[in-house]
């Protein structure tokens, strides 16, 4: 009997010393090679601001954005996402805590009197009567509770952040769409005022066709050119209706007024243009605050948790109960002391085979742990990826943008002069009709430039995550 106690006590002891560390691997970042720096060309501004949409000095876009953090599905589908796991997270943390229960419970029972359990002259209907509480708890020697408590906040964040991304992503796009909204109003009265030239020059065309003093062919080529500026007044218009609805989409609006959008106006392309920027100095740890990285490296955090959490089944689990409470076959003595009953418990369970069982579930796990690394480092690879185009994008397009510049200095001169040979004699219909169309072609590029311009700058907040400034965020 000594032995068996002496036993048991050094099995308690070797259990409770084991529990001082968690089974499965302690959770590290990936080591990898990124630069200091982000190379930045052209730069205006210092690294100081964070809600960049700002800069633009535009209130109608400030009061878009505004509506769409308010409104937008897809930001209330990722707070639900994030609701969720926050209650999966308290589930997992309430397992490490004991488990504690009131009873009260009352029976009524008829014995058979042919069956030979009662004794002779015993009643065969009994009563029984018991109030009382029962608590159990599960020791986490092996941290079997305590990773699973760390997997689920570690999805938790995962999913903070995922919001987060949403959120930078909602407001990149809607600025976007609101810069080529502009751009196309931009594009329209450019069509509008080309639609109207090429009108008083099919009237001129006809009336000098009807005095003989020009040819069919003129008249002809004028009809044409009005017919192709209509055209793209459509074009125009169509363009401008379908991001109308792209925006209101984006703020959440109601079906009713995506069917008949409305969208405010402020600065035009070319205001909105004299305000683009970009940062001084952009150091590559800027990035260790994109949301979508950093949930990323949360599923990471999980997936190591997990691992822990598995390989603990390999090794015996203890269970403590307790109960304490009243029973009585009458009511009114139930809680008379001497009802009173108690115990106390104590359950170790050894898996011994399970045919590979827990060996799968271990696998399962790091198998979804490489799974999150890979993630994790292209998760990395797309934010500097992200980064490079964004910068090559806008210091191309800034470089375009200078020679259309030039390019419509050029054409007016010559569109100018293609005029006044004309009204000489010197030269055809044809070649006016050229050097319209010649810089009605760089005056759309140069818009089109513009707002490409814009949105690159745009793709550079989102791919930093959202802003210059790094602000820490709390867990």
């Amino acid at each position: 009997m000594l032995k068996t106690q002496f036993a048991l006590s050094t099995i308690v002891a070797s259990l409770v010393l084991a529990g001082c560390a968690s089974v499965g691997p302690d959770y590290q970042r990936p080591q990898l090679d990124v630069p200091a720096k982000l190379a930045v060309s052209g730069a205006t501004t210092k690294t100081d601001f964070v809600e960049w949409w700002s800069t633009f000095r535009d209130p109608v876009l400030l009061e878009l954005i505004q509506e769409a953090a308010k409104n937008n599905q897809d930001l209330l589908l990722a707070a639900g996402r994030i609701e969720e796991a926050r209650a999966l997270a308290v589930g997992a943390k309430s397992n490490r805590y004991p488990s504690v229960d009131a009873t009260l419970s009352g029976s009524k029972v008829r014995t058979s009197e042919n069956a030979g359990k009662l004794a002779s002259g015993a009643n065969p209907v009994s009563k029984d009567f018991q109030l009382g509480l029962t608590a159990s708890y599960e020791v986490d020697f092996w941290g079997k509770l305590s990773r699973a408590d760390e997997a689920a906040k570690a999805r938790l964040f995962a999913q903070e952040y995922n919001r987060t991304t949403v959120q930078t992503s909602l407001f990149s796009n809607l600025a976007q769409s609101y810069f080529a909204l502009r751009a196309a109003d931009a594009q329209l009265a450019l069509a509008q005022s080309t639609y109207q030239t090429r009108v008083e020059n099919l009237r001129l065309q006809q009336k000098r066709f009807a005095s003989g003093a020009t040819g069919e062919l003129d008249l002809h080529q004028a009809e044409s050119e009005a017919a192709a500026a209509e055209v793209s007044v459509s074009q125009a218009k169509l363009a401008v209706s379908n991001l109308e609805s792209a925006i209101a989409v984006l703020l959440g609006r109601s079906p009713a007024a995506v069917a008949q959008p409305v969208i405010a106006r402020g600065k035009d392309i070319q205001a909105l243009y004299q305000h683009l920027s970009l940062p001084a100095d952009l150091p590559s740890d800027v990035l260790n605050r994109r949301p979508d990285i950093l949930a990323a490296e949360q599923t990471l955090i999980a997936a190591n948790a997990d691992i822990g959490q598995a390989k603990a089944a390999y090794f015996p689990s203890l269970k403590l109960t307790t109960g304490i409470g009243y029973e009585s076959r009458v009511f009114k003595d139930l809680v008379d002391p001497t009802s009173l009953l108690w115990n106390l418990g104590a359950n170790l369970v050894q898996p011994v085979f399970r045919a590979g069982a827990i060996g799968a579930v271990v696998s399962g796990a790091e198998a979804r742990k490489t799974q999150a690394t890979a993630q994790y480092v292209q998760a990395v690879q797309g934010a500097f990826r992200d980064v490079h185009d964004a910068l090559s994008s806008a210091e191309s397009n800034e470089q375009i943008y200078r020679a259309n510049q030039k390019r419509v200095k050029a054409l007016k001169d010559s569109q100018r002069l293609a005029e006044l040979r004309y009204k000489n004699g010197y030269s055809s219909y044809l070649e006016v009709l050229n050097a319209q169309r010649d810089l009605a072609a760089v005056e759309t590029a140069l818009i089109d430039t513009q707002r490409a311009h814009l949105s690159a700058v745009v793709s550079l907040y989102k791919a930093v995550g959202g802003g210059w400034e790094v602000k820490a965020i709390s867990q």
